[in-house]
């Protein structure tokens, strides 16, 4: 039932000047994987094979890695290097992949509504990249989060309890708890400042949205930093139906930053590619 997904990549990386100077954020490795490809792994295990990239300029390096590089599959074919491009192979066989430029930066919810045209009148899953998230334990996030769209039929945000003092850098919602780890969204407010957030839920970058939502961002108009923001729209979504915040299991980096960054590269160092 939700088998496309929208990767918005068109952001600048500057936390990570200089590498991203002259290579997407998207691409740093976490070890031997880029950043983007856990992200394209995770759609993918949650059935959506249809995936849509917001780019912008400087980031050709993104589709490059979702394509076949002839040369390099000549130079290693027959040795042992050739299992160093199996995952990536998997994703090649199984993922369909297409891309639309964001022109220019005017917030999440621009980047999403950039790519209607190529999610159309579906329900679709959103992935930011900057978050890495793994669950070890089970399904994916997006796996959990599908099956609560296929019960609900609604729009879906993750959300996660965040220290007080950090609730500035989230998108943070306010609700009535439905069932253990799953809200009713009646609030949601981008960034507020301590004194002013209505809990310490904050939404990090996975989203199940229904169609609807390109309307109602084509009326939203610019908020916190003069851009258009996702939340704004969903409050607005909540407001006329039903807007869920689901508190996932899993474990969740922040990879827009430096210190989560080294924390997720050792993560994955210790659990997954050691444990290969």
């Amino acid at each position: 039932m939700v088998n496309k997904c929208l990767f918005p990549v068109a952001g600048y990386g500057t936390r990570f000047l200089p590498a991203t100077k002259s290579m997407p954020k998207e691409m740093l490795p976490v070890v031997n994987k880029p950043l983007v490809q856990y992200g394209v792994e995770e759609a993918i295990e949650a059935g959506m094979q249809d995936i849509s990239f917001i780019t912008g300029r400087g980031k050709r390096a993104i589709a490059d890695h979702f394509d076949i590089s002839y040369e390099l599959e000549h130079q290693i074919q027959g040795t042992g290097k050739e299992d160093y491009l199996a995952s990536i192979r998997n994703v090649l066989d199984q993922g369909c992949f297409s891309f639309t430029r964001q022109r220019e930066m005017k917030g999440l919810g621009h980047a999403i509504l950039t790519g209607e045209n190529m999610i159309g009148d579906n329900p679709f899953g959103v992935i930011l990249s900057d978050d890495l998230c793994i669950n070890q334990s089970g399904d994916g996030i997006m796996s959990q989060m599908v099956k609560l769209y296929e019960q609900f039929r609604c729009s879906i945000v993750a959300i996660m309890e965040v220290p007080e003092d950090q609730v500035h850098k989230y998108g943070v919602i306010k609700g009535d708890a439905m069932k253990d780890g799953l809200y009713r969204i009646d609030s949601m407010v981008e960034k507020p400042k301590q004194e002013d957030a209505p809990s310490n839920l904050a939404i990090i970058g996975r989203y199940i949205l229904t169609p609807d939502i390109f309307n109602i961002l084509k009326d939203t108009q610019p908020g916190k930093n003069g851009e258009i923001q996702i939340t704004d729209a969903l409050l607005k979504q909540a407001e006329r139906g039903l807007v869920l915040g689901y508190k996932f299991q899993g474990k969740r980096f922040d990879c827009g930053s430096v210190d989560g960054f080294v924390e997720a590269t050792n993560f994955c160092y210790e659990n997954i590619y050691n444990a290969k």
